[in-house]
């Protein structure tokens, strides 16, 4: 079989939308970034297309062609490459070329048709494709080196996925033309800190400086020894405090995660001081509220703890997210997967617009603050930058 023949013959059987899934790898230069590309069709907006998902050594990018335009690309892959292994519905087929594009064709029937998966859209589109293989998951013992999520991490996978979505949709509320600051506040394990730098850095391409902060010096150590090890250059674990933390003037994202009572209080603070255009917090622990509230008329709900405890809980993120917006934000508390199955699954997201409250929006904030009793140390930490007056 001839070199043209052979691309020839593989593709009417992708063009007869035959294909199941497919590698192209050996590179013809051992010196070439790209080791390897994945092919597999699926359905974008009712329409098939065949995704490429190429494989560099720390870097893995996706495109997506539809099936009328592949050709082209199908011709440039074996360019660059040598060895091609193909599932189709009907057959297995094998290709090994020599230097000079001698080809070596192997094929073997299948007994039972394969079924063609379409499931890109139909299932829930990850921004990390299951299929993919990603370093800093596999680092972080959520992958095997094979790219297989493992069973017991499933969970945490979809957390990342998740975090993920809405780092995505902040991205028009970050510069454009400058490096991007972003602070973690208590990242511990990190996992969707190198998940954001990932994505931001290495998928999006921007120009970002990222700083995780915990009080857990061995955690810290390895952190830093993973970001190395990936060459994450951006990317730094430093043992600290919020509340000493002192090392910046302006920041463009705060994360904190599970910061426990008030400690998520100071993080908030701190971001609406560095004048942080997107903040994201899971907030964790509010006691504070809890010990303060006195409303006669809940006494119904306050009389039993569990649920006096629960409703603190929601008033208080239902408080600091007023509070943000009363500072200039557009806010949102949105549900987040939490990894520890419990109600602390609140995810407070801000973005900063600069919009003026109004006076009726002013009034029902302290109404409300009034009625429970309540003494927000995120009022009192903030109050040169919120329109309520003297108090």
């Amino acid at each position: 079989m001839e070199f043209q023949e052979m691309k020839q013959q593989l593709y009417e059987l992708i063009s007869q939308k035959k294909l199941v899934s497919a590698t192209i790898s050996q590179p013809r230069k051992k010196s070439a970034e790209l080791k390897r590309v994945k092919l597999k069709p699926v359905e974008i907006k009712g329409q098939y297309h065949i995704q490429l998902e190429y494989q560099y050594e720390r870097v893995l990018k996706h495109h997506n062609i539809p099936l009328e335009n592949f050709y082209p690309n199908l011709e440039e892959l074996f360019l660059h490459f040598r060895q091609f292994h193909g599932q189709f519905t009907d057959r297995t087929i094998q290709v090994q070329l020599t230097k000079k594009n001698k080809v070596f064709w192997k094929e073997e029937k299948t007994n039972t048709l394969k079924e063609v998966s379409l499931s890109h859209n139909r299932k829930k589109n990850y921004i990390l494709d299951e299929s993919g293989t990603y370093p800093f998951l596999v680092r972080l013992g959520v992958q095997t080196p094979e790219g297989k999520i493992k069973k017991q991490k499933y969970d945490k996978f979809r957390q990342i996925n998740r975090f993920l979505e809405f780092i995505d949709d902040s991205l028009e509320y970050l510069p454009k033309n400058e490096q991007i600051r972003i602070i973690d506040f208590g990242s511990g394990k990190s996992y969707l800190t190198f998940a954001l730098y990932h994505y931001l850095k290495i998928e999006k391409g921007l120009d970002i400086k990222v700083t995780g902060l915990d009080l857990k010096k061995e955690v810290i150590e390895e952190c830093n020894k993973i970001a190395k090890d990936l060459e994450y250059d951006n990317l730094e674990f430093l043992v600290g405090d919020i509340s000493d933390y002192n090392d910046e003037k302006s920041v463009d994202m705060v994360v904190t995660l599970h910061a426990c009572d008030v400690a998520t209080d100071m993080a908030l603070a701190r971001a609406v001081k560095w004048g942080a255009k997107v903040i994201l917090s899971v907030p964790c622990c509010q006691h504070e509220l809890n010990r303060q509230l006195h409303a006669p008329a809940l006494e119904i709900m306050t009389q039993h703890g569990i649920i006096k405890e629960r409703f603190a809980a929601l008033a208080t993120d239902s408080i600091r997210a007023e509070i943000l917006k009363l500072a200039g934000y557009d806010v949102q508390l949105m549900e987040f997967i939490d990894m520890e199955h419990t109600p602390k699954n609140i995810l407070i997201r801000a973005y900063y617009t600069g919009r003026k409250p109004g006076v009726k929006e002013i009034e029902q904030y302290k109404a409300f603050v009034e009625f429970l009793s309540a003494q927000p140390f995120l009022q009192n930490e903030l109050k040169e930058y919120l329109p309520l007056g003297k108090p």
